[in-house]
């Protein structure tokens, strides 16, 4: 009778023991992975900086991470056991919530990726591109471009070197720096006219302007959550006009400071969505936001539309004439031919084929800059790596991607609300629509 009894305890503590173990398993789900990715990525911010580019959550979250972050091998299991538990999840018969699982499992492979670079793993120009962004570049030789110099060559007529000469002419247009902030100013506030027009934003969305010094990029967008952003331009060399509608697109509208609004609006709080509350800049997100923002140049101002608003507007506020205004313009589409030669240089750079020297002196040749210029771009490719590829590849895929949806304009900026608004993956913008 005790011995009978005995095993019918057992049996219920061991039926227990296994119904509490399918409980566990059962309860854990793709927020439950959101919430521990947030975290893990939180705690590796704390082992690399720079690397959380924005977060907007919970503070005592950003307090646990600060407070005890995990070591870099730690991060690297739980990145690896977080991946796992996301693969072992049925695939969710929504497509938006699908793609919310695909877009978890992509960052945690970045973010896996970006834990081996922490390890001290050396790994190619390939793999870190692959790994962190999810892309496979085509990388092309050097000697690809010279055909485009020829073509550039025309467009700047003249003697001495090809750079000098474009270097020369394009600080023509060099603003005067008591001049920037109201052409800045006047750029971001048409760029966000036109975007409104297609993609409706909070009304409470807002940016704060500053110029500041010392950095290895032009321009950045820090996002703040609550729909805000600083919007920060780098005065460390003279300011052309040209960048005054980049920048206001590519780091406001329709760019990162409306691709995070939207995320913000639509996913975190739309759906609860706690994954959008942080953004690890070396990740596939990235290349959807560097892509997205730099096609959305020519999307919020195509054809002549651009060459219109910088002449009856810009221009004069800027104090340049006018006259020459269309070569200004046709030398900035031919230059972004050159933009591949980039990666031709970033990659032999960071594998070692070339030195520190002859990497800015090809810069100066196939990004036909300035020698200040190109130890600019180079200093940002040893602070930043393989991240070049996202602005030059990860705009090309967006206006493919968007272009495909016709040759409408409402057509075309809907397919950007989509990339802009919903989970999206380098992947997903060459899938048929």
């Amino acid at each position: 009778m005790a011995g009978w009894f005995q095993a019918v305890v057992v049996a219920i503590l061991l039926g227990g023991c296994a119904t509490a173990a399918t409980s566990t398993q059962a309860a854990d789900s793709l927020d439950a992975v959101a919430r521990d990715y947030v975290q893990l990525t939180l705690e590796i911010g704390e082992r690399e900086e720079g690397y959380v580019d924005a977060y907007y959550g919970p503070a005592e979250w950003r307090e646990a991470a600060q407070a005890n972050p995990r070591t870099v091998a730690e991060l690297a299991q739980a990145a690896a056991s977080l991946h796992a538990r996301l693969t072992a999840l049925s695939v969710p018969t929504d497509p938006l919530v699908a793609a919310r699982r695909d877009f978890l499992l992509a960052q945690l492979t970045a973010a896996r990726t970006r834990l081996r670079m922490a390890g001290g793993e050396r790994l190619s120009f390939a793999e870190e591109a692959r790994g962190l962004y999810g892309v496979d570049p085509e990388i092309l030789p050097l000697e690809h471009y010279d055909p485009i110099l020829g073509r550039i060559d025309t467009l700047v007529p003249g003697s001495g070197p090809l750079a000098d000469r474009v270097e020369a002419f394009q600080n023509r247009f060099v603003v005067p720096a008591d001049r920037l902030e109201p052409v800045m100013r006047a750029a971001i506030d048409e760029c966000r006219r036109r975007t409104l027009a297609h993609i409706p934003l909070p009304e409470a969305e807002s940016f704060t302007l500053e110029f500041v010094t010392d950095r290895s990029w032009s321009g950045y967008n820090w996002y703040q959550g609550g729909y805000r952003s600083l919007i920060q331009v780098n005065t460390d060399l003279p300011v052309r006009l040209s960048r005054a509608v980049d920048l206001g697109c590519h780091e406001g509208y329709p760019g990162h400071h409306a691709y995070n609004v939207l995320l913000e609006r639509d996913l975190a709080r739309g759906r609860g969505w706690v994954e959008y509350q942080v953004y690890p800049l070396y990740s596939p997100q990235s290349f959807i936001a560097e892509g997205s923002a730099n096609y959305g140049i020519e999307l919020a101002f195509p054809g002549d539309e651009r060459l219109a608003f910088e002449t009856q507007t810009l221009y004069p506020l800027a104090g340049l004439p006018i006259d020459q205004a269309a070569d200004y313009i046709a030398l900035q589409e031919a230059l972004q031919a050159l933009s591949g030669a980039r990666f031709t240089i970033a990659r032999d750079y960071l594998e070692g084929r070339i030195s520190r020297d002859q990497a800015i002196a090809l810069t100066e040749r196939y990004q036909l800059v300035s020698e200040r210029r190109a130890e600019q771009s180079v200093a940002f490719t040893d602070q930043y790596r393989a991240y070049v590829i996202n602005y030059g590849l990860g705009r090309d895929m967006v206006a493919r991607h968007v272009e495909a949806a016709g040759a409408d304009p409402a057509a075309r900026w809907a397919a950007m609300r989509r990339i802009l608004s919903e989970p999206t993956l380098p992947s997903d913008l060459v899938r048929a629509h």
